[in-house]
């Protein structure tokens, strides 16, 4: 495997502050032909004055309406925006094996099956947080088949499920924490010259994106 680095950008909400929209054309009271209407607006539009002049009736009529709208319409844009979702954590659960993981997403479909050709997307960290691998900075998915030994013994189990671990759905985004032993082991990976990408023993941490069947 290659080391990549990731960057992650941040994202600001929009807000929307009172100066933006003014309600104050509005006023109470206008009779208009034989009938009174209660809070009957008089809208003032730049580079525009409506007034009422051969049909009052009907010109009140469609100032109470755009009025109400504009009443309507102020009140929503100015309720404050939510705040920025915030990551929920992950809590870990520990199978029999010392697998740990914890679903993001639940997938929806067919289970994938022993032996069977599939597609995984993945970021790979060490237990310090850095990341030693990633399938989306390559913008290529991991193909290979499932449960016979061509991944690593943590990928198998964490996407085939055992015991007490639930099969990955297609579409499905699971944390998976992989002891030594469902990992590299004591001889570690990508070594040369006394370093190495994955020292010896070392617990890994995989984001798996389960894509479905190749």
């Amino acid at each position: 495997m290659s080391s990549l680095a990731i960057s992650v950008g941040a994202v600001t909400p929009r807000t929307l502050s009172s100066k933006d929209i003014s309600l104050d054309k509005c006023l109470t009271t206008k009779q208009v032909s034989k009938f009174t209407y209660a809070r009957t607006p008089k809208i003032n539009f730049p580079h525009q004055k409506l007034e009422a002049k051969e049909n009052p009736a009907s010109f009140g009529r469609r100032e109470a309406i755009g009025c109400g709208f504009l009443l309507g319409l102020g009140k929503v844009l100015l309720q404050p925006l939510p705040a920025a979702a915030e990551a929920t954590p992950c809590e870990l659960t520990t199978a029999p094996s010392g697998l740990a993981f914890c679903d993001k997403v639940v997938g929806s479909g067919p289970e994938a099956e022993k032996g069977q050709l599939i597609k995984a997307h993945y970021v790979g960290k060490l237990e310090s947080g850095k990341v030693f691998d990633s399938s989306y900075n390559r913008g290529k998915p991991l193909t290979f088949r499932v449960g016979v030994g061509e991944v690593i013994k943590g990928w198998d189990e964490g996407i085939l499920g055992g015991d007490g671990v639930p099969a990955m759905l297609p579409g499905g985004k699971r944390v998976l924490k992989l002891p030594p032993e469902l990992g590299y082991g004591a001889r570690g990976a990508g070594c040369r010259g006394g370093s190495c990408i994955i020292p010896p023993n070392s617990v890994l941490l995989f984001d798996v994106e389960f894509i479905g069947k190749a």
